[in-house]
C-alpha cells in the first residue's frame, strides 16, 4: 500500500466516507498549487507503490513551483475511454496478447485491462441515405395537437410536413399520419416501442434515414460488434456502450463522468485519458483528462502510469461580459486564439477570474475540447457552483452531490467566486476580456486560419489569387469569374468559385453546446418563414451527435424547418467529421472538375483538412451551425452578409442575415423551456435498456478469440511475433533506404489511414483480392482492426507531398529498381529484400489529432527510425511506444544544409547504454557523417524502446 496511509481521514459530513487528506499533507505549499496540479498530487499519493510511483514523485509534484518543466512525473488516471475505431485495435491487441502470452507459456486469463475502461461504439456511421422523404412532421400521429402546442414555445404552423425537395431518391410517403405510422412500425421492430419525445411523450417520427443507417451499421459492422461483445464478456473491467446512443465525446461527458469516484466508500477525484483527441472536453467539468494515442491508452489499460513532464500551468483570467451577437463558438474561438498566441503548447491551462461564472458548462467543455487546436495538454475549469448546478440537471442525486461538494471542499478542489479565496500561483497569466469578441470562421485549408465573417468575401478572393499553398488556390485572374452551368433534377444551376456544395451541421466538439445547434434551428425557422430556400444540389446534412441535441431541436419545434431546408438528421454518429460523406451527385462533380471550380464545404465539426471530405471539394470552412445554415442558403462563401442579401423572400423583398439571426434572448427563452434534466433521464434509460439488436447479437465466450482467417475486418496483428521472455538490446540500422522524403507540417492525417478507401489504392487491391467489391470496402476507420488494410492505407493520402515525386501523390521511389510505386508496394519490396527503411522529414512531423495507426502503420511498413527537424509531442511518444526511434537533426541542420538527397543509404548505431537525448552518429553511403539527437525524454522511454515498444514490454510482465 501507499506510504501515505496516515493521511487517510473520514469526511466530516459523511464519516463512512474515507479519503487521502492531501490538503493537510501538503500544507502551505498545497494551497498555492494550481487546482489541476492538486489532482496530480492526490493521484501520486494514492498510487504510490515505490516502483511505478515513488515517494519522490509525490514530493516533486508538491514542489511544482520550483520543479515545473524540470522533472518527469507518473500519472495514474482513474479510467480510460476508448472510441470504437480506436477501441478495436486496443482490444485486438489484447486478444493477440492473450495468444502470445499463452504461446510463451503464461496464463492468458491474467491478461485484462487494469483500470475501468469504457468503450463507446459509435464512430462508424456512414451517411448512406442522405435526404429521405419522410419529414419530421411536427404533429406525428395526426389527432390532437394541444399538448404539443401548449408546451412548445414555437407553435409549429405547419399542419402538413413540408413537401420533399423533388429528390429523385424519394423513399416513402409524405403524409404526416403516414410518416408517424410507418417509422413508428419501423422503430417498433427494433426497440419494441416507438421513440417517445421526452418532453411531450408523443412518438417522435424520426426520419427513416436514421433507422436505415442503424440497420446498415449493424449489417456492415456485425463482425466488429461481435468482437466487442466477446471482449465485454471475457475481459474484466471493460464496459461497452452499444451503437446509436450518442457520440463518444458526448456520451463521455453526459454519462461516463464520475467527477468524484466513490469506490467502496473511498473517495478520490475522477480523471481520465482517452484515445479520442476530444477527451479534454471533460476538463470543463473539473475532471482532469486528456487525449493520448491508442498506444499509450493501451499501456494505461495494462496498468502502467503515463509519464509526463511536470507541466507549466498558464492561468487564464476571464474578465468583462459577453456581447449578444457572439455565439458560444465565437467566445470559444476567441479564447483559443488568445491561448494560441500565448504559446501554451505542452502546458496545462487553468481558468480563473470573474468571467468564469458567465460561461455555461457547455461553453467550458467546448473550450476545453479545443485543446488540440492550441496545443495545450488540457484546459481545466475547477468545479464550482455552475458545475454543481449542471450535475444536478445531469441526474446526480442529492446524496451524491452532497458528498461530491463536501469532498472537493475538504481537499480544496472547489473554486468559489468569493473574493476572500486566494488564487493559486501560476507559471504565467493570460488575460482575456470577454467584451471584445466577434464571429469568425476557419479555413479554407487549415483550422488554424481564422477569417472574420465580415472579411470572408475579400479573404476568399485573396485565396484565389494567392499561389498554391496553405491558403492559396492560384486561379488565374481571367478564370476567377468563370461560371459553369449544370443541369440537376431538371433545372439549370450555375456553379462558380466559392459555391457551396456541402453544408453539414455536425455536432462534433464545438456543438456539444446545444444552444449553438438551437441557434441554427431558430435561424432555419426564420428563414423558412421568410420564404428562403437551399439549392437542391447542395449536400446538406444534420448530424446531431447525441440524443440530447436532437431533443433540444425536436422539443423546440425547429427540426421540421431544418428538414425543409434539407438538413435531415442522419443518425447519432460522428459522420462527416471522419470523411464518411456520401459522394456528391455525379453531374455536380463533373462540372466542378471540368471547370476547375474551387467548390466549398462548410461544416461545423473540427476536421477540415483538404481532400478529407470529397476529393473535388478543395475549400473547407469550419463555421458555427447557424452560419453553416446561412452559407447554405446563400449558396456561396463569396458574400458580405452586412451589405448583400441571403436571397429573396416570398414577399419579393431582399432578406439579410440580420433579419433572421436569433437574438440571445430568444435563444435563452427557448433553451429554458427545453429542460436539460429530462434529456439526461432519457439518456440514462437508453443506456440501461441498451439496443435490442445489440442485446440479441451472439458472440463467442472462449478465453482466446477464435480468429476467422477469412475476415477482412479483424485479424491477429504481428506486433508480438518476436515475444521472448527477455528483451534484446536495440539493433543498429544498417544501409537503410529512405522510404519517404517529406517536408514540414506533415500531419497524422497524411500519415495514417482515414476516410474512404480509394479504388486505385493498395488497400483496395488487397480487398479486391479477398473478393470484395468497391461498394463493400467501407472506410479505413471501420477496418482499423485489420492490420493488412491499415498498413496499406498508411501514407495513402492523396495530398501527401513526397520530395522524390515532386507533386502530391501517395507514391514513392523504390531505389534498388528505380520504380515509382505506391508507398506500401515499395515498402513491401524493401522488406522482401531485407533492406530497412527510414523517413526523412522537416519541422513539426506528426501534427494534428493523435492516431495510433500513425505509428503502427509505419512500424508494419518496416520503418526503423524517423529523422526530422522537430516533432509533435504526442506523435513522438507514439513512435517510441511502437518501437520506432525518433531522431532529430541538430539545431540549424536539416537535409538541405547537410546536402542530403534522400537517395543515399543510412546507417545508425545505437549504443547499449542509450541515454535520454543522446547524440548518435549517422553515416551515409556517400561517405557523409553527421549527428542527430535520439529524442528519448526519460529512462522509461528507453526501457520501452529496448523492449520493442510498450505492448511487448507489458506482455513480458504477464510471463
Amino acid at each position: 500500500g501507499s506510504p501515505y496511509q496516515p493521511a487517510i481521514e473520514a469526511l466530516e459530513s459523511h464519516p463512512e466516507k474515507k479519503f487521502y487528506n492531501v490538503s493537510n499533507l501538503g500544507g502551505a505549499k498545497y494551497d498555492t498549487l494550481p487546482y489541476s496540479i492538486r489532482v496530480l498530487f492526490e493521484s501520486s499519493v494514492r498510487n504510490c507503490d515505490g516502483f511505478l510511483v515513488k515517494e519522490t514523485d509525490a514530493m516533486n509534484i508538491l514542489d511544482w513551483k520550483t520543479k515545473q518543466n524540470r522533472v518527469e512525473v507518473p500519472f495514474c488516471p482513474a479510467r480510460v475511454v476508448l472510441q470504437d475505431f480506436t477501441g478495436i485495435p486496443a482490444m485486438v491487441d489484447f486478444a493477440a496478447m492473450r495468444e502470445a502470452v499463452r504461446n510463451a507459456g503464461g496464463d492468458p486469463v491474467k491478461v485484462n485491462p487494469a483500470c475501468p475502461t469504457d468503450l463507446t461504439v459509435d464512430h462508424s456511421l456512414h451517411i448512406d441515405f442522405s435526404k429521405c422523404a419522410i419529414q419530421n412532421a411536427p404533429n406525428p400521429g395526426g389527432g390532437e395537437q394541444k399538448p404539443l402546442a401548449r408546451l412548445s414555445p414555437l407553435k409549429p404552423p405547419l399542419r402538413k410536413p413540408p413537401p420533399c425537395r423533388g429528390q429523385s431518391s424519394c423513399r416513402g410517403s409524405c403524409g404526416a399520419a403516414e410518416a408517424g405510422r410507418s417509422s413508428g412500425a419501423f422503430s417498433a421492430q427494433i426497440e419494441n416501442t416507438p421513440i417517445l419525445c421526452p418532453f411531450h411523450l408523443q412518438p417522435v417520427p424520426e426520419p427513416e434515414t436514421v433507422l436505415k443507417n442503424q440497420e446498415m451499421e449493424f449489417g456492415r459492422n456485425r463482425e466488429r460488434l461481435q468482437f466487442f461483445k466477446w471482449s465485454s464478456k471475457v475481459f474484466e473491467n471493460i464496459s461497452i456502450i452499444p451503437p446509436e446512443t450518442g457520440m463518444a465525446h458526448q456520451v463521455n461527458l453526459e454519462y461516463l463522468s464520475r467527477v468524484v469516484f466513490d469506490v467502496k466508500n473511498f473517495l478520490h477525484p475522477d480523471s481520465v485519458v482517452g484515445t479520442d483527441s476530444h477527451t479534454t472536453m471533460v476538463n470543463g467539468l473539473g475532471i482532469l483528462g486528456w487525449g493520448v494515442g491508442g498506444i499509450e491508452t493501451e499501456a494505461v489499460m495494462l496498468g502502467m502510469p503515463l509519464s509526463l513532464t511536470l507541466p507549466e500551468v498558464v492561468g487564464c483570467e476571464l474578465t468583462g461580459t459577453v456581447s449578444p451577437f457572439a455565439t458560444s463558438i465565437d467566445i470559444v474561438l476567441s479564447i483559443t486564439k488568445h491561448l494560441r498566441q500565448a504559446d501554451v503548447a505542452g502546458k496545462f491551462v487553468e481558468f480563473f477570474g470573474s468571467g468564469v461564472s458567465q460561461l455555461s458548462i457547455a461553453d467550458r467543455t467546448t473550450i476545453a475540447n479545443m485543446c488540440p487546436e492550441y496545443g495545450a495538454i488540457l484546459s481545466f475549469f475547477p468545479v464550482d457552483n455552475v458545475t454543481l448546478k449542471h450535475l444536478k440537471h445531469a441526474g446526480f442525486d442529492k446524496a451524491k452531490l452532497e458528498v461530491t461538494e463536501a469532498y472537493l471542499k475538504a481537499v480544496k478542489l472547489f473554486r468559489s467566486d468569493d473574493s476572500s479565496s486566494r488564487e493559486p500561483e501560476y507559471s504565467q497569466v493570460v488575460q482575456v476580456s470577454l467584451s471584445s469578441i466577434i464571429p469568425y470562421v476557419s479555413g479554407p485549408k487549415r483550422s488554424q486560419d481564422r477569417v472574420a465573417v465580415n472579411n470572408m468575401k475579400s479573404d476568399f478572393q485573396a485565396c484565389l489569387n494567392e499561389k498554391s499553398g496553405v491558403k492559396g488556390f492560384q486561379i488565374a485572374a481571367e478564370k476567377q469569374n468563370d461560371v459553369v452551368p449544370v443541369q440537376y433534377e431538371g433545372n439549370e444551376y450555375k456553379l462558380s468559385h466559392g459555391c457551396v456544395v456541402i453544408a453539414a451541421v455536425i455536432s462534433c466538439t464545438n456543438n456539444c453546446n446545444p444552444s449553438v445547434m438551437l441557434a441554427a434551428g431558430l435561424l432555419a425557422k426564420k428563414a423558412v418563414e421568410a420564404g428562403l430556400v437551399v439549392k437542391p444540389y447542395i449536400r446538406t446534412s444534420l448530424s446531431p451527435g447525441s440524443g440530447m441535441v436532437t431533443h433540444y431541436l425536436s422539443s423546440s419545434g425547429v427540426l421540421p424547418y431544418l428538414s425543409k431546408l434539407g438538413f435531415e438528421v442522419v443518425g447519432y454518429g460522428c459522420s462527416t467529421c471522419v470523411g464518411n460523406t456520401a459522394p456528391l451527385p455525379e453531374g455536380i462533380r463533373n462540372a466542378i472538375k471540368q471547370g476547375d471550380i474551387i467548390a466549398c464545404g462548410v461544416l461545423s465539426g473540427t476536421k477540415n483538412f483538404e481532400g478529407c471530405l470529397c476529393d473535388c471539394v478543395r475549400a473547407n470552412y469550419l463555421a458555427s451551425p447557424p452560419l453553416v445554415v446561412a452559407y447554405a442558403i446563400a449558396g456561396t462563401v463569396q458574400i458580405d452578409f452586412d451589405t448583400e442579401p441571403l436571397g429573396t423572400g416570398s414577399n419579393g423583398k431582399s432578406i439579410y442575415l440580420r433579419d433572421i439571426w436569433p437574438t440571445r434572448q430568444e435563444l435563452h427563452t427557448v433553451e429554458e423551456e427545453c429542460v436539460i434534466s429530462s434529456m439526461f433521464k432519457e439518456l440514462k434509460e437508453k443506456m440501461e435498456k441498451g439496443n435490442k439488436r445489440w442485446n440479441l447479437l451472439e458472440a463467442p465466450e472462449s478465453t482466446l478469440f477464435p480468429w476467422d482467417l477469412k475476415s477482412t475486418y479483424i485479424r491477429c496483428p504481428s506486433f508480438f511475433d518476436k515475444l521472448a521472455k527477455e528483451a534484446v538490446p536495440p539493433q543498429a540500422v544498417e544501409n537503410a533506404h529512405v522510404l519517404l522524403f517529406l517536408g514540414d507540417s506533415v500531419t497524422t492525417d497524411h500519415i495514417s489511414p482515414a476516410g474512404s478507401i480509394a479504388r486505385s489504392s493498395a488497400a483496395a487491391k488487397y480487398l479486391t483480392s479477398k473478393g470484395l467489391t468497391p461498394r463493400e470496402f467501407n472506410s479505413y476507420g471501420a477496418r482499423r482492426g485489420n492490420d493488412a488494410v491499415m498498413t496499406r492505407g498508411t501514407f495513402a493520402n492523396i495530398k501527401l507531398l513526397n520530395k522524390f515525386i515532386g507533386k502530391p501523390a501517395p507514391k514513392t521511389v523504390h531505389f534498388p529498381s528505380g520504380q515509382t510505386l505506391d508507398v506500401f508496394e515499395a515498402a513491401e519490396l524493401y522488406q522482401k529484400e531485407g533492406i530497412p527503411v527510414i523517413i526523412l522529414a522537416g519541422k513539426k512531423y506528426g501534427l494534428g489529432s493523435s492516431r495510433d495507426w500513425a505509428a503502427k502503420g509505419p512500424f508494419l511498413l518496416g520503418v526503423k527510425a524517423v529523422l526530422a527537424e522537430s516533432y509533435e509531442k504526442v506523435h513522438r511518444s507514439q513512435l517510441i511506444g511502437i518501437g520506432i526511434a525518433p531522431l532529430q537533426f541538430r539545431p540549424g541542420e536539416n537535409p538541405s544544409t547537410l546536402g542530403l538527397t534522400g537517395r543515399e543509404q543510412f546507417s545508425i548505431l545505437f549504443p547499449p547504454d542509450l541515454s535520454p537525448r543522446m547524440t548518435l552518429d549517422i553515416k551515409t553511403s556517400t561517405g557523409k557523417v553527421f549527428s542527430a539527437i535520439a529524442l528519448f525524454e526519460n529512462n522509461m522511454e528507453i526501457t520501452l524502446y529496448k523492449n520493442g515498444g510498450s505492448l511487448n514490454f507489458v506482455a513480458r510482465r504477464f510471463l
